[in-house]
Parts: C-alpha cells; structure tokens; sequence
C-alpha cells in the first residue's frame, strides 16, 4: 500500500468512527419528561405550564382567565429556584372545554388529579380571585394533600354574594344580571369587568389589559356562564376553620369586584392567617402592584 492510498484509507476509517460515535450517543429529551397536557378524567386534559427547579409553587387562575394570567409571576419565581405550575382550569384558556359539571367540587378534584400525577408534595398554592375560592376548597376538601401553604390574590371568598347574614359582595340580583349578560353579550360583560378590573384607568397599562382581555376571550362561553352560577351561590365560611396550614391573604385596598371586606372575613376565618395590603391596587394587583407582589410571594413561598 503506497503512502497515499495509506492517507486515504486513515480519513476514511476516521470519518466512519466518528459518524458511529455521534450515532451512538443518545438524544437528552428536551422537555424533560414534562407535559403540557394532564388528563385528569377521560377526555378532559388540562393545560399546564411547568417550569423550573426546586420548592413548588401552584399557581390557580381567576375567573374567566388561564394560567397565563401568571406570566410575569412564572419568570420571577424560576430565577429566584422554585417550580412553578400553573393549572388552567377545564373550561378555560387551552385546556379542554367539555360539556357537564362547572363547580368548585370539579374545579378541586382537577387540580388534586394534577398534583397527583406530578407527585408535588409541600407545594405553595396560590390563587386568584375565583382560584383563590377554589384554593380554599381544594385544601379543606382534600384535607392539604401536597400542599404546605396558601396564598389568596384578591379571592372572591368566603362568598362572592351578599346573604342575610353576610353584607358583603356583590347582590344576587346582580351576579342574575351579569349571568343574563354572559348568556347574551359575552363581550360587553368582559368589557364592564375590564372597567372596574384596576384601581384607576391608568393602574394597569393598556396593552397589558389588551393582552389580559384576550386570555378572558379564550374561555368556554358556557364554562364563564357555569362559574358564574357556582361564584354566586357558593358559601366557604363553613371551610375556612378547616384551613390549617399558613395561610397568607394578598388584597387591594380599592378592589372593586372582590371589596377588601372579603379579606378581612378570610383573616377572621383562617386561624393564624395575616393580610398583605396593596394600597395601589383594584383586583389586578398582581399587575399594578408587580414587584410588591412577586417580592411577597417569593418571600411566603421560602
């Protein structure tokens, strides 16, 4: 064999090597094994965004939203070392939208199956304005299965309508009202929330509500009907003595569809629960107040 046919017999055995060493060498799953999309009852899967490393944060949207609601809440709690997961409720944003039951008994045992196939254990749930509602009743129906701790942004609890007995919240002729108009004018009622959403018209910037506005478009028309129905009808006073783990209750000062007066009763209700005051905020004050807010939960969390 001459010195050049010797050269090329080399590059060739080389070339080969290396194609059979990076052949060999298995691909890393980008996703890390997570899913988008948990089924937590045939034919009904929930979306869920699952980001980051370390202690759990659960995240439960409000009414009618998804959990992209948290945007700005996910980027700050991967960079300070939590897991976040944010559950979309059936009915809403993408997760799946079927026909049947739309009530806080549902809306616990979907986020229960989540949090047991995920296997979170010891996690922080928070929730906001209707999530905060079904956050309590997740915790006093399951007894806190994988939960810690809980945190309530602006929560339409212990009940969003005035009783006998209860002068807070909005009328039961009212919440009629708004149910009639969800059934006929979606748009119009998602425009009158949108005015009273923030402590001013300037509070929460335009394209931020532009861009909040398009997630409340996403939900089910019949799914915003239903929570409606189960926002004026529910009573949590009962539950909020069974709440026993630490319990923290973030509300604007000048919240305009969950009135500070629903944090106080929670506070009453919670044994050992302590209130966070946004003095600048309506019902957005995960918004209009957003650093106070991504600060406070970073700190309840750890």
């Amino acid at each position: 064999m001459n010195i050049f046919s010797k050269s090329i017999w080399l590059i060739v055995f080389a070339v080969t090597n290396l194609v059979h060493l990076g052949a060999a060498q298995p691909r890393v799953n980008a996703s890390l094994g997570r899913s988008e999309y948990i089924e937590v009852e045939p034919n009904v899967k929930l979306h869920v965004t699952d980001l980051g490393e370390g202690k759990p944060v659960v995240l439960i949207h409000g009414w009618p939203l998804s959990d992209a609601m948290y945007e700005y809440q996910y980027n700050e709690l991967v960079k300070n070392g939590f897991r976040v997961i944010g559950i979309t409720l059936r009915g809403f944003g993408k997760s799946d939208k079927p026909y049947g039951k739309y009530n806080y008994d549902v809306y616990a045992d979907d986020i229960k199956a989540v949090l047991d196939k995920l296997k979170i254990e010891k996690a922080t749930l928070g929730g906001f304005s209707m999530g905060g509602a079904i956050s309590i009743h997740y915790v006093a129906r399951h007894n806190s299965a994988h939960v810690a701790k809980l945190a309530l942004f602006g929560a339409a609890a212990p009940m969003w309508t005035q009783r006998s007995d209860y002068p807070y919240g909005f009328t039961v002729e009212a919440v009629n009202g708004l149910i009639s108009l969800s059934e006929t004018n979606r748009p119009q009622l998602l425009e009158n929330f949108g005015g009273i959403f923030a402590a001013s018209e300037t509070s929460v910037p335009k394209g931020l509500g532009n861009w909040l506005g398009g997630i409340n478009l996403q939900a089910s028309p019949y799914a915003t009907t239903q929570s409606l129905i189960a926002l004026r009808d529910t009573d949590l006073r009962p539950e909020l003595a069974k709440i026993k783990i630490p319990t923290v209750i973030f509300h604007g000062t000048k919240d305009k569809i969950c009135s500070f007066d629903l944090a106080k009763q929670m506070n009453a209700g919670i044994k050992g629960s302590t209130i966070v005051t946004f003095e600048n905020s309506g019902h957005g004050l995960f918004i209009e107040e957003l650093e106070k807010f991504n600060a406070e939960l970073i700190k309840f969390a750890k």
